[in-house]
């Protein structure tokens, strides 16, 4: 089974929520055959909830809506969960209504849907970033995540 899984793999939303669920017990995923393990999206913040431990919100790129949390204090160590604490406080004050987002971290299932656990998040400044986006994904798509048989880059 061919594997992209150490790379941020660019997908829409619709390709993200259809990925099939390859092993239960590590959470791994698949696309056509090939591992995956992290993604990234662009979408705009269409709805969130804060709580004392996570953020939890909705990205919509316009092929469909995608969960992301957020974990504001997950590390073990004290010195850490300060660093990355303050780090995820940071980010969650991207996370706005409307505001356009880049959205990298690992794929997990939670009640049966997929999410993102998310690594990072920028906000763009960049109105064409979506649509840039877009045509990543269906090139990167066409070309390196599912080439046709026979296909010599």
């Amino acid at each position: 089974m061919d594997s992209i899984r150490m790379v941020h793999v660019k997908l829409l939303a619709i390709d993200a929520l259809s990925l099939t669920v390859h092993d239960n017990h590590s959470q791994s995923f698949s696309r056509k055959g090939k591992l995956i393990s992290r993604i990234e999206v662009v979408g705009v913040v269409v709805s969130y909830e804060r709580k004392d431990k996570y953020l939890s919100f909705l990205v919509d790129d316009g092929t469909g809506c995608i969960r992301c949390i957020l974990w504001l204090n997950n590390q073990p160590d004290q010195f850490r969960l300060g660093v990355a604490a303050e780090m995820a406080l940071e980010e969650a004050k991207a996370v706005q209504l409307g505001k356009l987002v880049r959205v990298r971290g690992k794929i997990t299932m939670y009640k049966g849907m997929v999410q993102i656990t998310v690594g990072d998040i920028f906000v763009e400044r960049d109105p064409n970033a979506e649509i840039l986006h877009w045509l990543d994904c269906i090139r990167l798509a066409k070309h390196c995540y599912d080439p046709p048989a026979g296909y010599l880059p």
